[in-house]
């Protein structure tokens, strides 16, 4: 049985919301009030007029929640396809991350302030610690750093400088260590999840705490659309692989954010207002992919 399904559809945590038609346009709610749009675009590893006319194309395509980071080194790409876009920034939910190197306070207040000037905005939506440890030294000790870095992002936060403060890549001890040491519960976890990798015990915990869960590599970079049961099932929903992929994951009530430089996969992408009957739901939960 998909217990973190079945937990959504019975929790009566006031944060979650059963999914409505047009997607592109629905939200999540988290834990401090923060509206978000239920679907993102990612932007990893797009870089200069590539990633600029991405999410410009993403913006005409109704997509109203874009994810950028500082060691993508878009964020100027980003910004400038934001606000040539003429939408109101209110009405765009914005994300970057800190490079996961960083880890001291007075270091990360730097770095936020730095990612303002790149996007040309003067404050964020969503601000993540992009790793538990810096890409160079993955799975060290770094729990007093990740503290000293989170408190930097509280103090953002209750400057007003950012709406919501979270976390990426992080695991359950890693969460915890946060937890136990700051004012603040993480109000997001961007994490790899896809068909194939559930991370259920993941998203239990982070359920457990009324952490968001947000899904980068939705489509498993690429293995998905190829599947052969995950194709026979887009058929018989008249969808394509990728809108399935993506479906699956919002009918656990995760924030898939997908990514893409093709225009046409970029407007398939927000069509995802379907249902994915529970039977089904089981086998893509239970498929085993390379």
């Amino acid at each position: 049985m998909l217990f973190a399904y079945w937990w959504y559809h019975n929790s009566k945590q006031p944060w979650l919301r059963r999914i409505t038609m047009g997607v592109i346009n629905d939200f999540y709610t988290l834990d401090n009030g923060v509206k978000i749009p239920k679907l993102g675009f990612g932007t990893a590893p797009l870089n200069g007029e590539e990633a600029y006319q991405a999410v410009r194309e993403a913006l005409d395509s109704g997509y109203r929640h874009i994810d950028t980071a500082q060691i993508y080194d878009n964020e100027e790409e980003v910004g400038r396809a934001i606000k040539d876009s003429q939408l109101n920034r209110k009405d765009i939910f914005l994300t970057s991350k800190l490079d996961p190197a960083i880890k001291t306070h007075d270091a990360a207040i730097e770095a936020f302030d730095q990612s303002l000037k790149r996007l040309q905005t003067d404050y964020l939506d969503l601000y993540l610690i992009h790793a538990p440890w810096p890409w160079s030294e993955i799975g060290s000790d770094q729990r007093s750093g990740n503290i000293e870095v989170f408190k930097a992002f509280e103090k953002l936060y209750e400057e007003g400088r950012v709406k919501a403060i979270g976390i990426s890549n992080f695991g359950v001890d890693d969460i915890d260590n946060l937890i136990n040491h700051c004012k603040i519960t993480p109000h997001v976890n961007q994490i790899k999840c896809h068909i194939g990798h559930a991370q259920e015990a993941m998203i239990i915990h982070c359920n457990k705490h009324n952490i968001l869960v947000e899904a980068y590599s939705p489509l498993g970079r690429g293995n998905i659309v190829s599947h052969p049961t995950i194709r026979t099932l887009a058929d018989k929903y008249d969808v394509t692989a990728a809108q399935l992929a993506l479906r699956y994951l919002l009918e656990q009530n995760l924030l898939p954010i997908p990514r893409s430089k093709n225009p046409d996969h970029i407007r398939s992408n927000t069509k995802v207002d379907f249902k994915i009957d529970n039977e089904d739901l089981s086998t893509l939960f239970n498929l085993e992919l390379n």
